[in-house]
């Protein structure tokens, strides 16, 4: 099989190799000519992958038309804010069989777009898909055990990726609630700089543990109410993609957070990070979006005070839990029937 890979990141970088170890002629698309000297030459990307050997027949060029030109499946791990741009130039190079497939966790603010109704709305192709799950580059750069999601409403999209990146360290799981797949890794993003945050804070499991349980929450209440499938948030694009996020310091969000949680500003924090953190963006797009919507989301509506109004991040964990108590899994015990009966209790003296 012959795959393209449109971007030098980390991520993009980690499936470029992937699909090489698994016995396709890779090409990987750059727009910097030093990277694409050093990764033919030293099999290496020593800006997002320092440490780690790439399969020697990823062959990078900064050309997009050759890059995608013989290509069965091309995974596009562009940054949001760049996405459409660089749909835009490869869409004349691009032919109606092929397979495309975002890798990208992100929203793009004109319209709330999801980079795969992008992909849609530039190309018209039948056979789109999402790659979302817990999936940290450097881990699967490591070769260690990795499952991630290929979501989409067309079975040859899934199989051809299936068979492009299944291997004996990553195993791909097929899913068709393309939306939810692709909000679920948009939407962990936010908890990710919220966890880091509490993180910084010296706060203990416990919360760790209530905090990514309720962003589970508010995910799935955030994504069901644009259309998506709640039981899609059981899976690897949901609470996997969560726990890793939430959990691990190699997380660009988790260490935006923490930078905050340590007394940073947003913009410092930024900075010191080095690369894009779509968290950032997406704590925005999502609280717009919910209040436009009328979707509950008190823990990213609460991020957003920290992040941007300048609330200490104590302060807002102290007037979330003092907030009116409300229903654990609300697609068994709605939030207003705990409302109400709320108004027949008697008050704690």
């Amino acid at each position: 099989m012959q795959v393209a890979v449109l971007g030098g990141g980390s991520f993009g970088t980690a499936i470029a190799s992937i699909a090489a170890d698994n016995g396709a002629e890779v090409r990987q698309w750059l727009r910097d000519e030093t990277l694409v000297e050093q990764i033919n030459q030293e099999h290496r990307n020593g800006r997002y992958l320092p440490d780690y050997p790439i399969n020697g027949n990823v062959v990078a060029s900064t050309d997009l038309a050759w890059t995608v030109a013989e290509a069965a499946v091309v995974f596009i791990a562009i940054p949001s804010k760049a996405f459409r741009a660089v749909l835009r130039q490869a869409r004349e190079h691009l032919k109606p069989e092929q397979i495309l497939v975002t890798t990208t966790k992100g929203i793009q603010a004109d319209g709330f777009k999801l980079m795969s109704q992008l992909i849609e709305e530039e190309t018209g192709s039948p056979h789109i898909g999402v790659l979302s799950g817990p999936n940290l580059a450097a881990e699967i750069a490591q070769k260690q055990l990795t499952a991630t999601v290929i979501a989409s409403d067309d079975p040859v999209t899934r199989a051809y990726v299936q068979a492009a990146l299944g291997c004996s360290y990553f195993r791909v799981y097929a899913g068709n609630d393309r939306y939810g797949a692709e909000l679920g890794g948009s939407l962990k993003n936010i908890y990710a700089i919220a966890s880091g945050m509490a993180a910084a804070l010296g706060m203990g499991e416990n919360t760790k543990a209530m905090l990514m349980t309720r962003a589970l929450a508010e995910m799935s209440r955030f994504a069901v109410a644009l259309g998506a499938n709640p039981m899609t948030f059981l899976g690897l694009s949901g609470v996997g993609d969560l726990i890793v996020t939430c959990s691990s310091k190699l997380s660009r969000n988790y260490r935006v957070g923490f930078a905050l949680g340590e007394g940073h500003d947003l913009e410092g924090a930024i900075e010191a990070l080095g690369q894009v953190a779509e968290g950032v963006n997406t704590v925005k797009l999502v609280c717009e979006k919910a209040r436009a919507e009328d979707i509950y989301m008190p823990l990213a509506q609460g991020l957003y005070h920290v992040m941007f109004d300048g609330v200490p991040a104590r302060d807002m964990a102290k007037s979330l839990m003092e907030s009116e108590q409300s229903s654990d899994v609300e697609f068994m015990l709605s939030r207003e029937a705990v409302s109400l009966a709320h108004h027949l209790a008697p008050d704690a003296e």
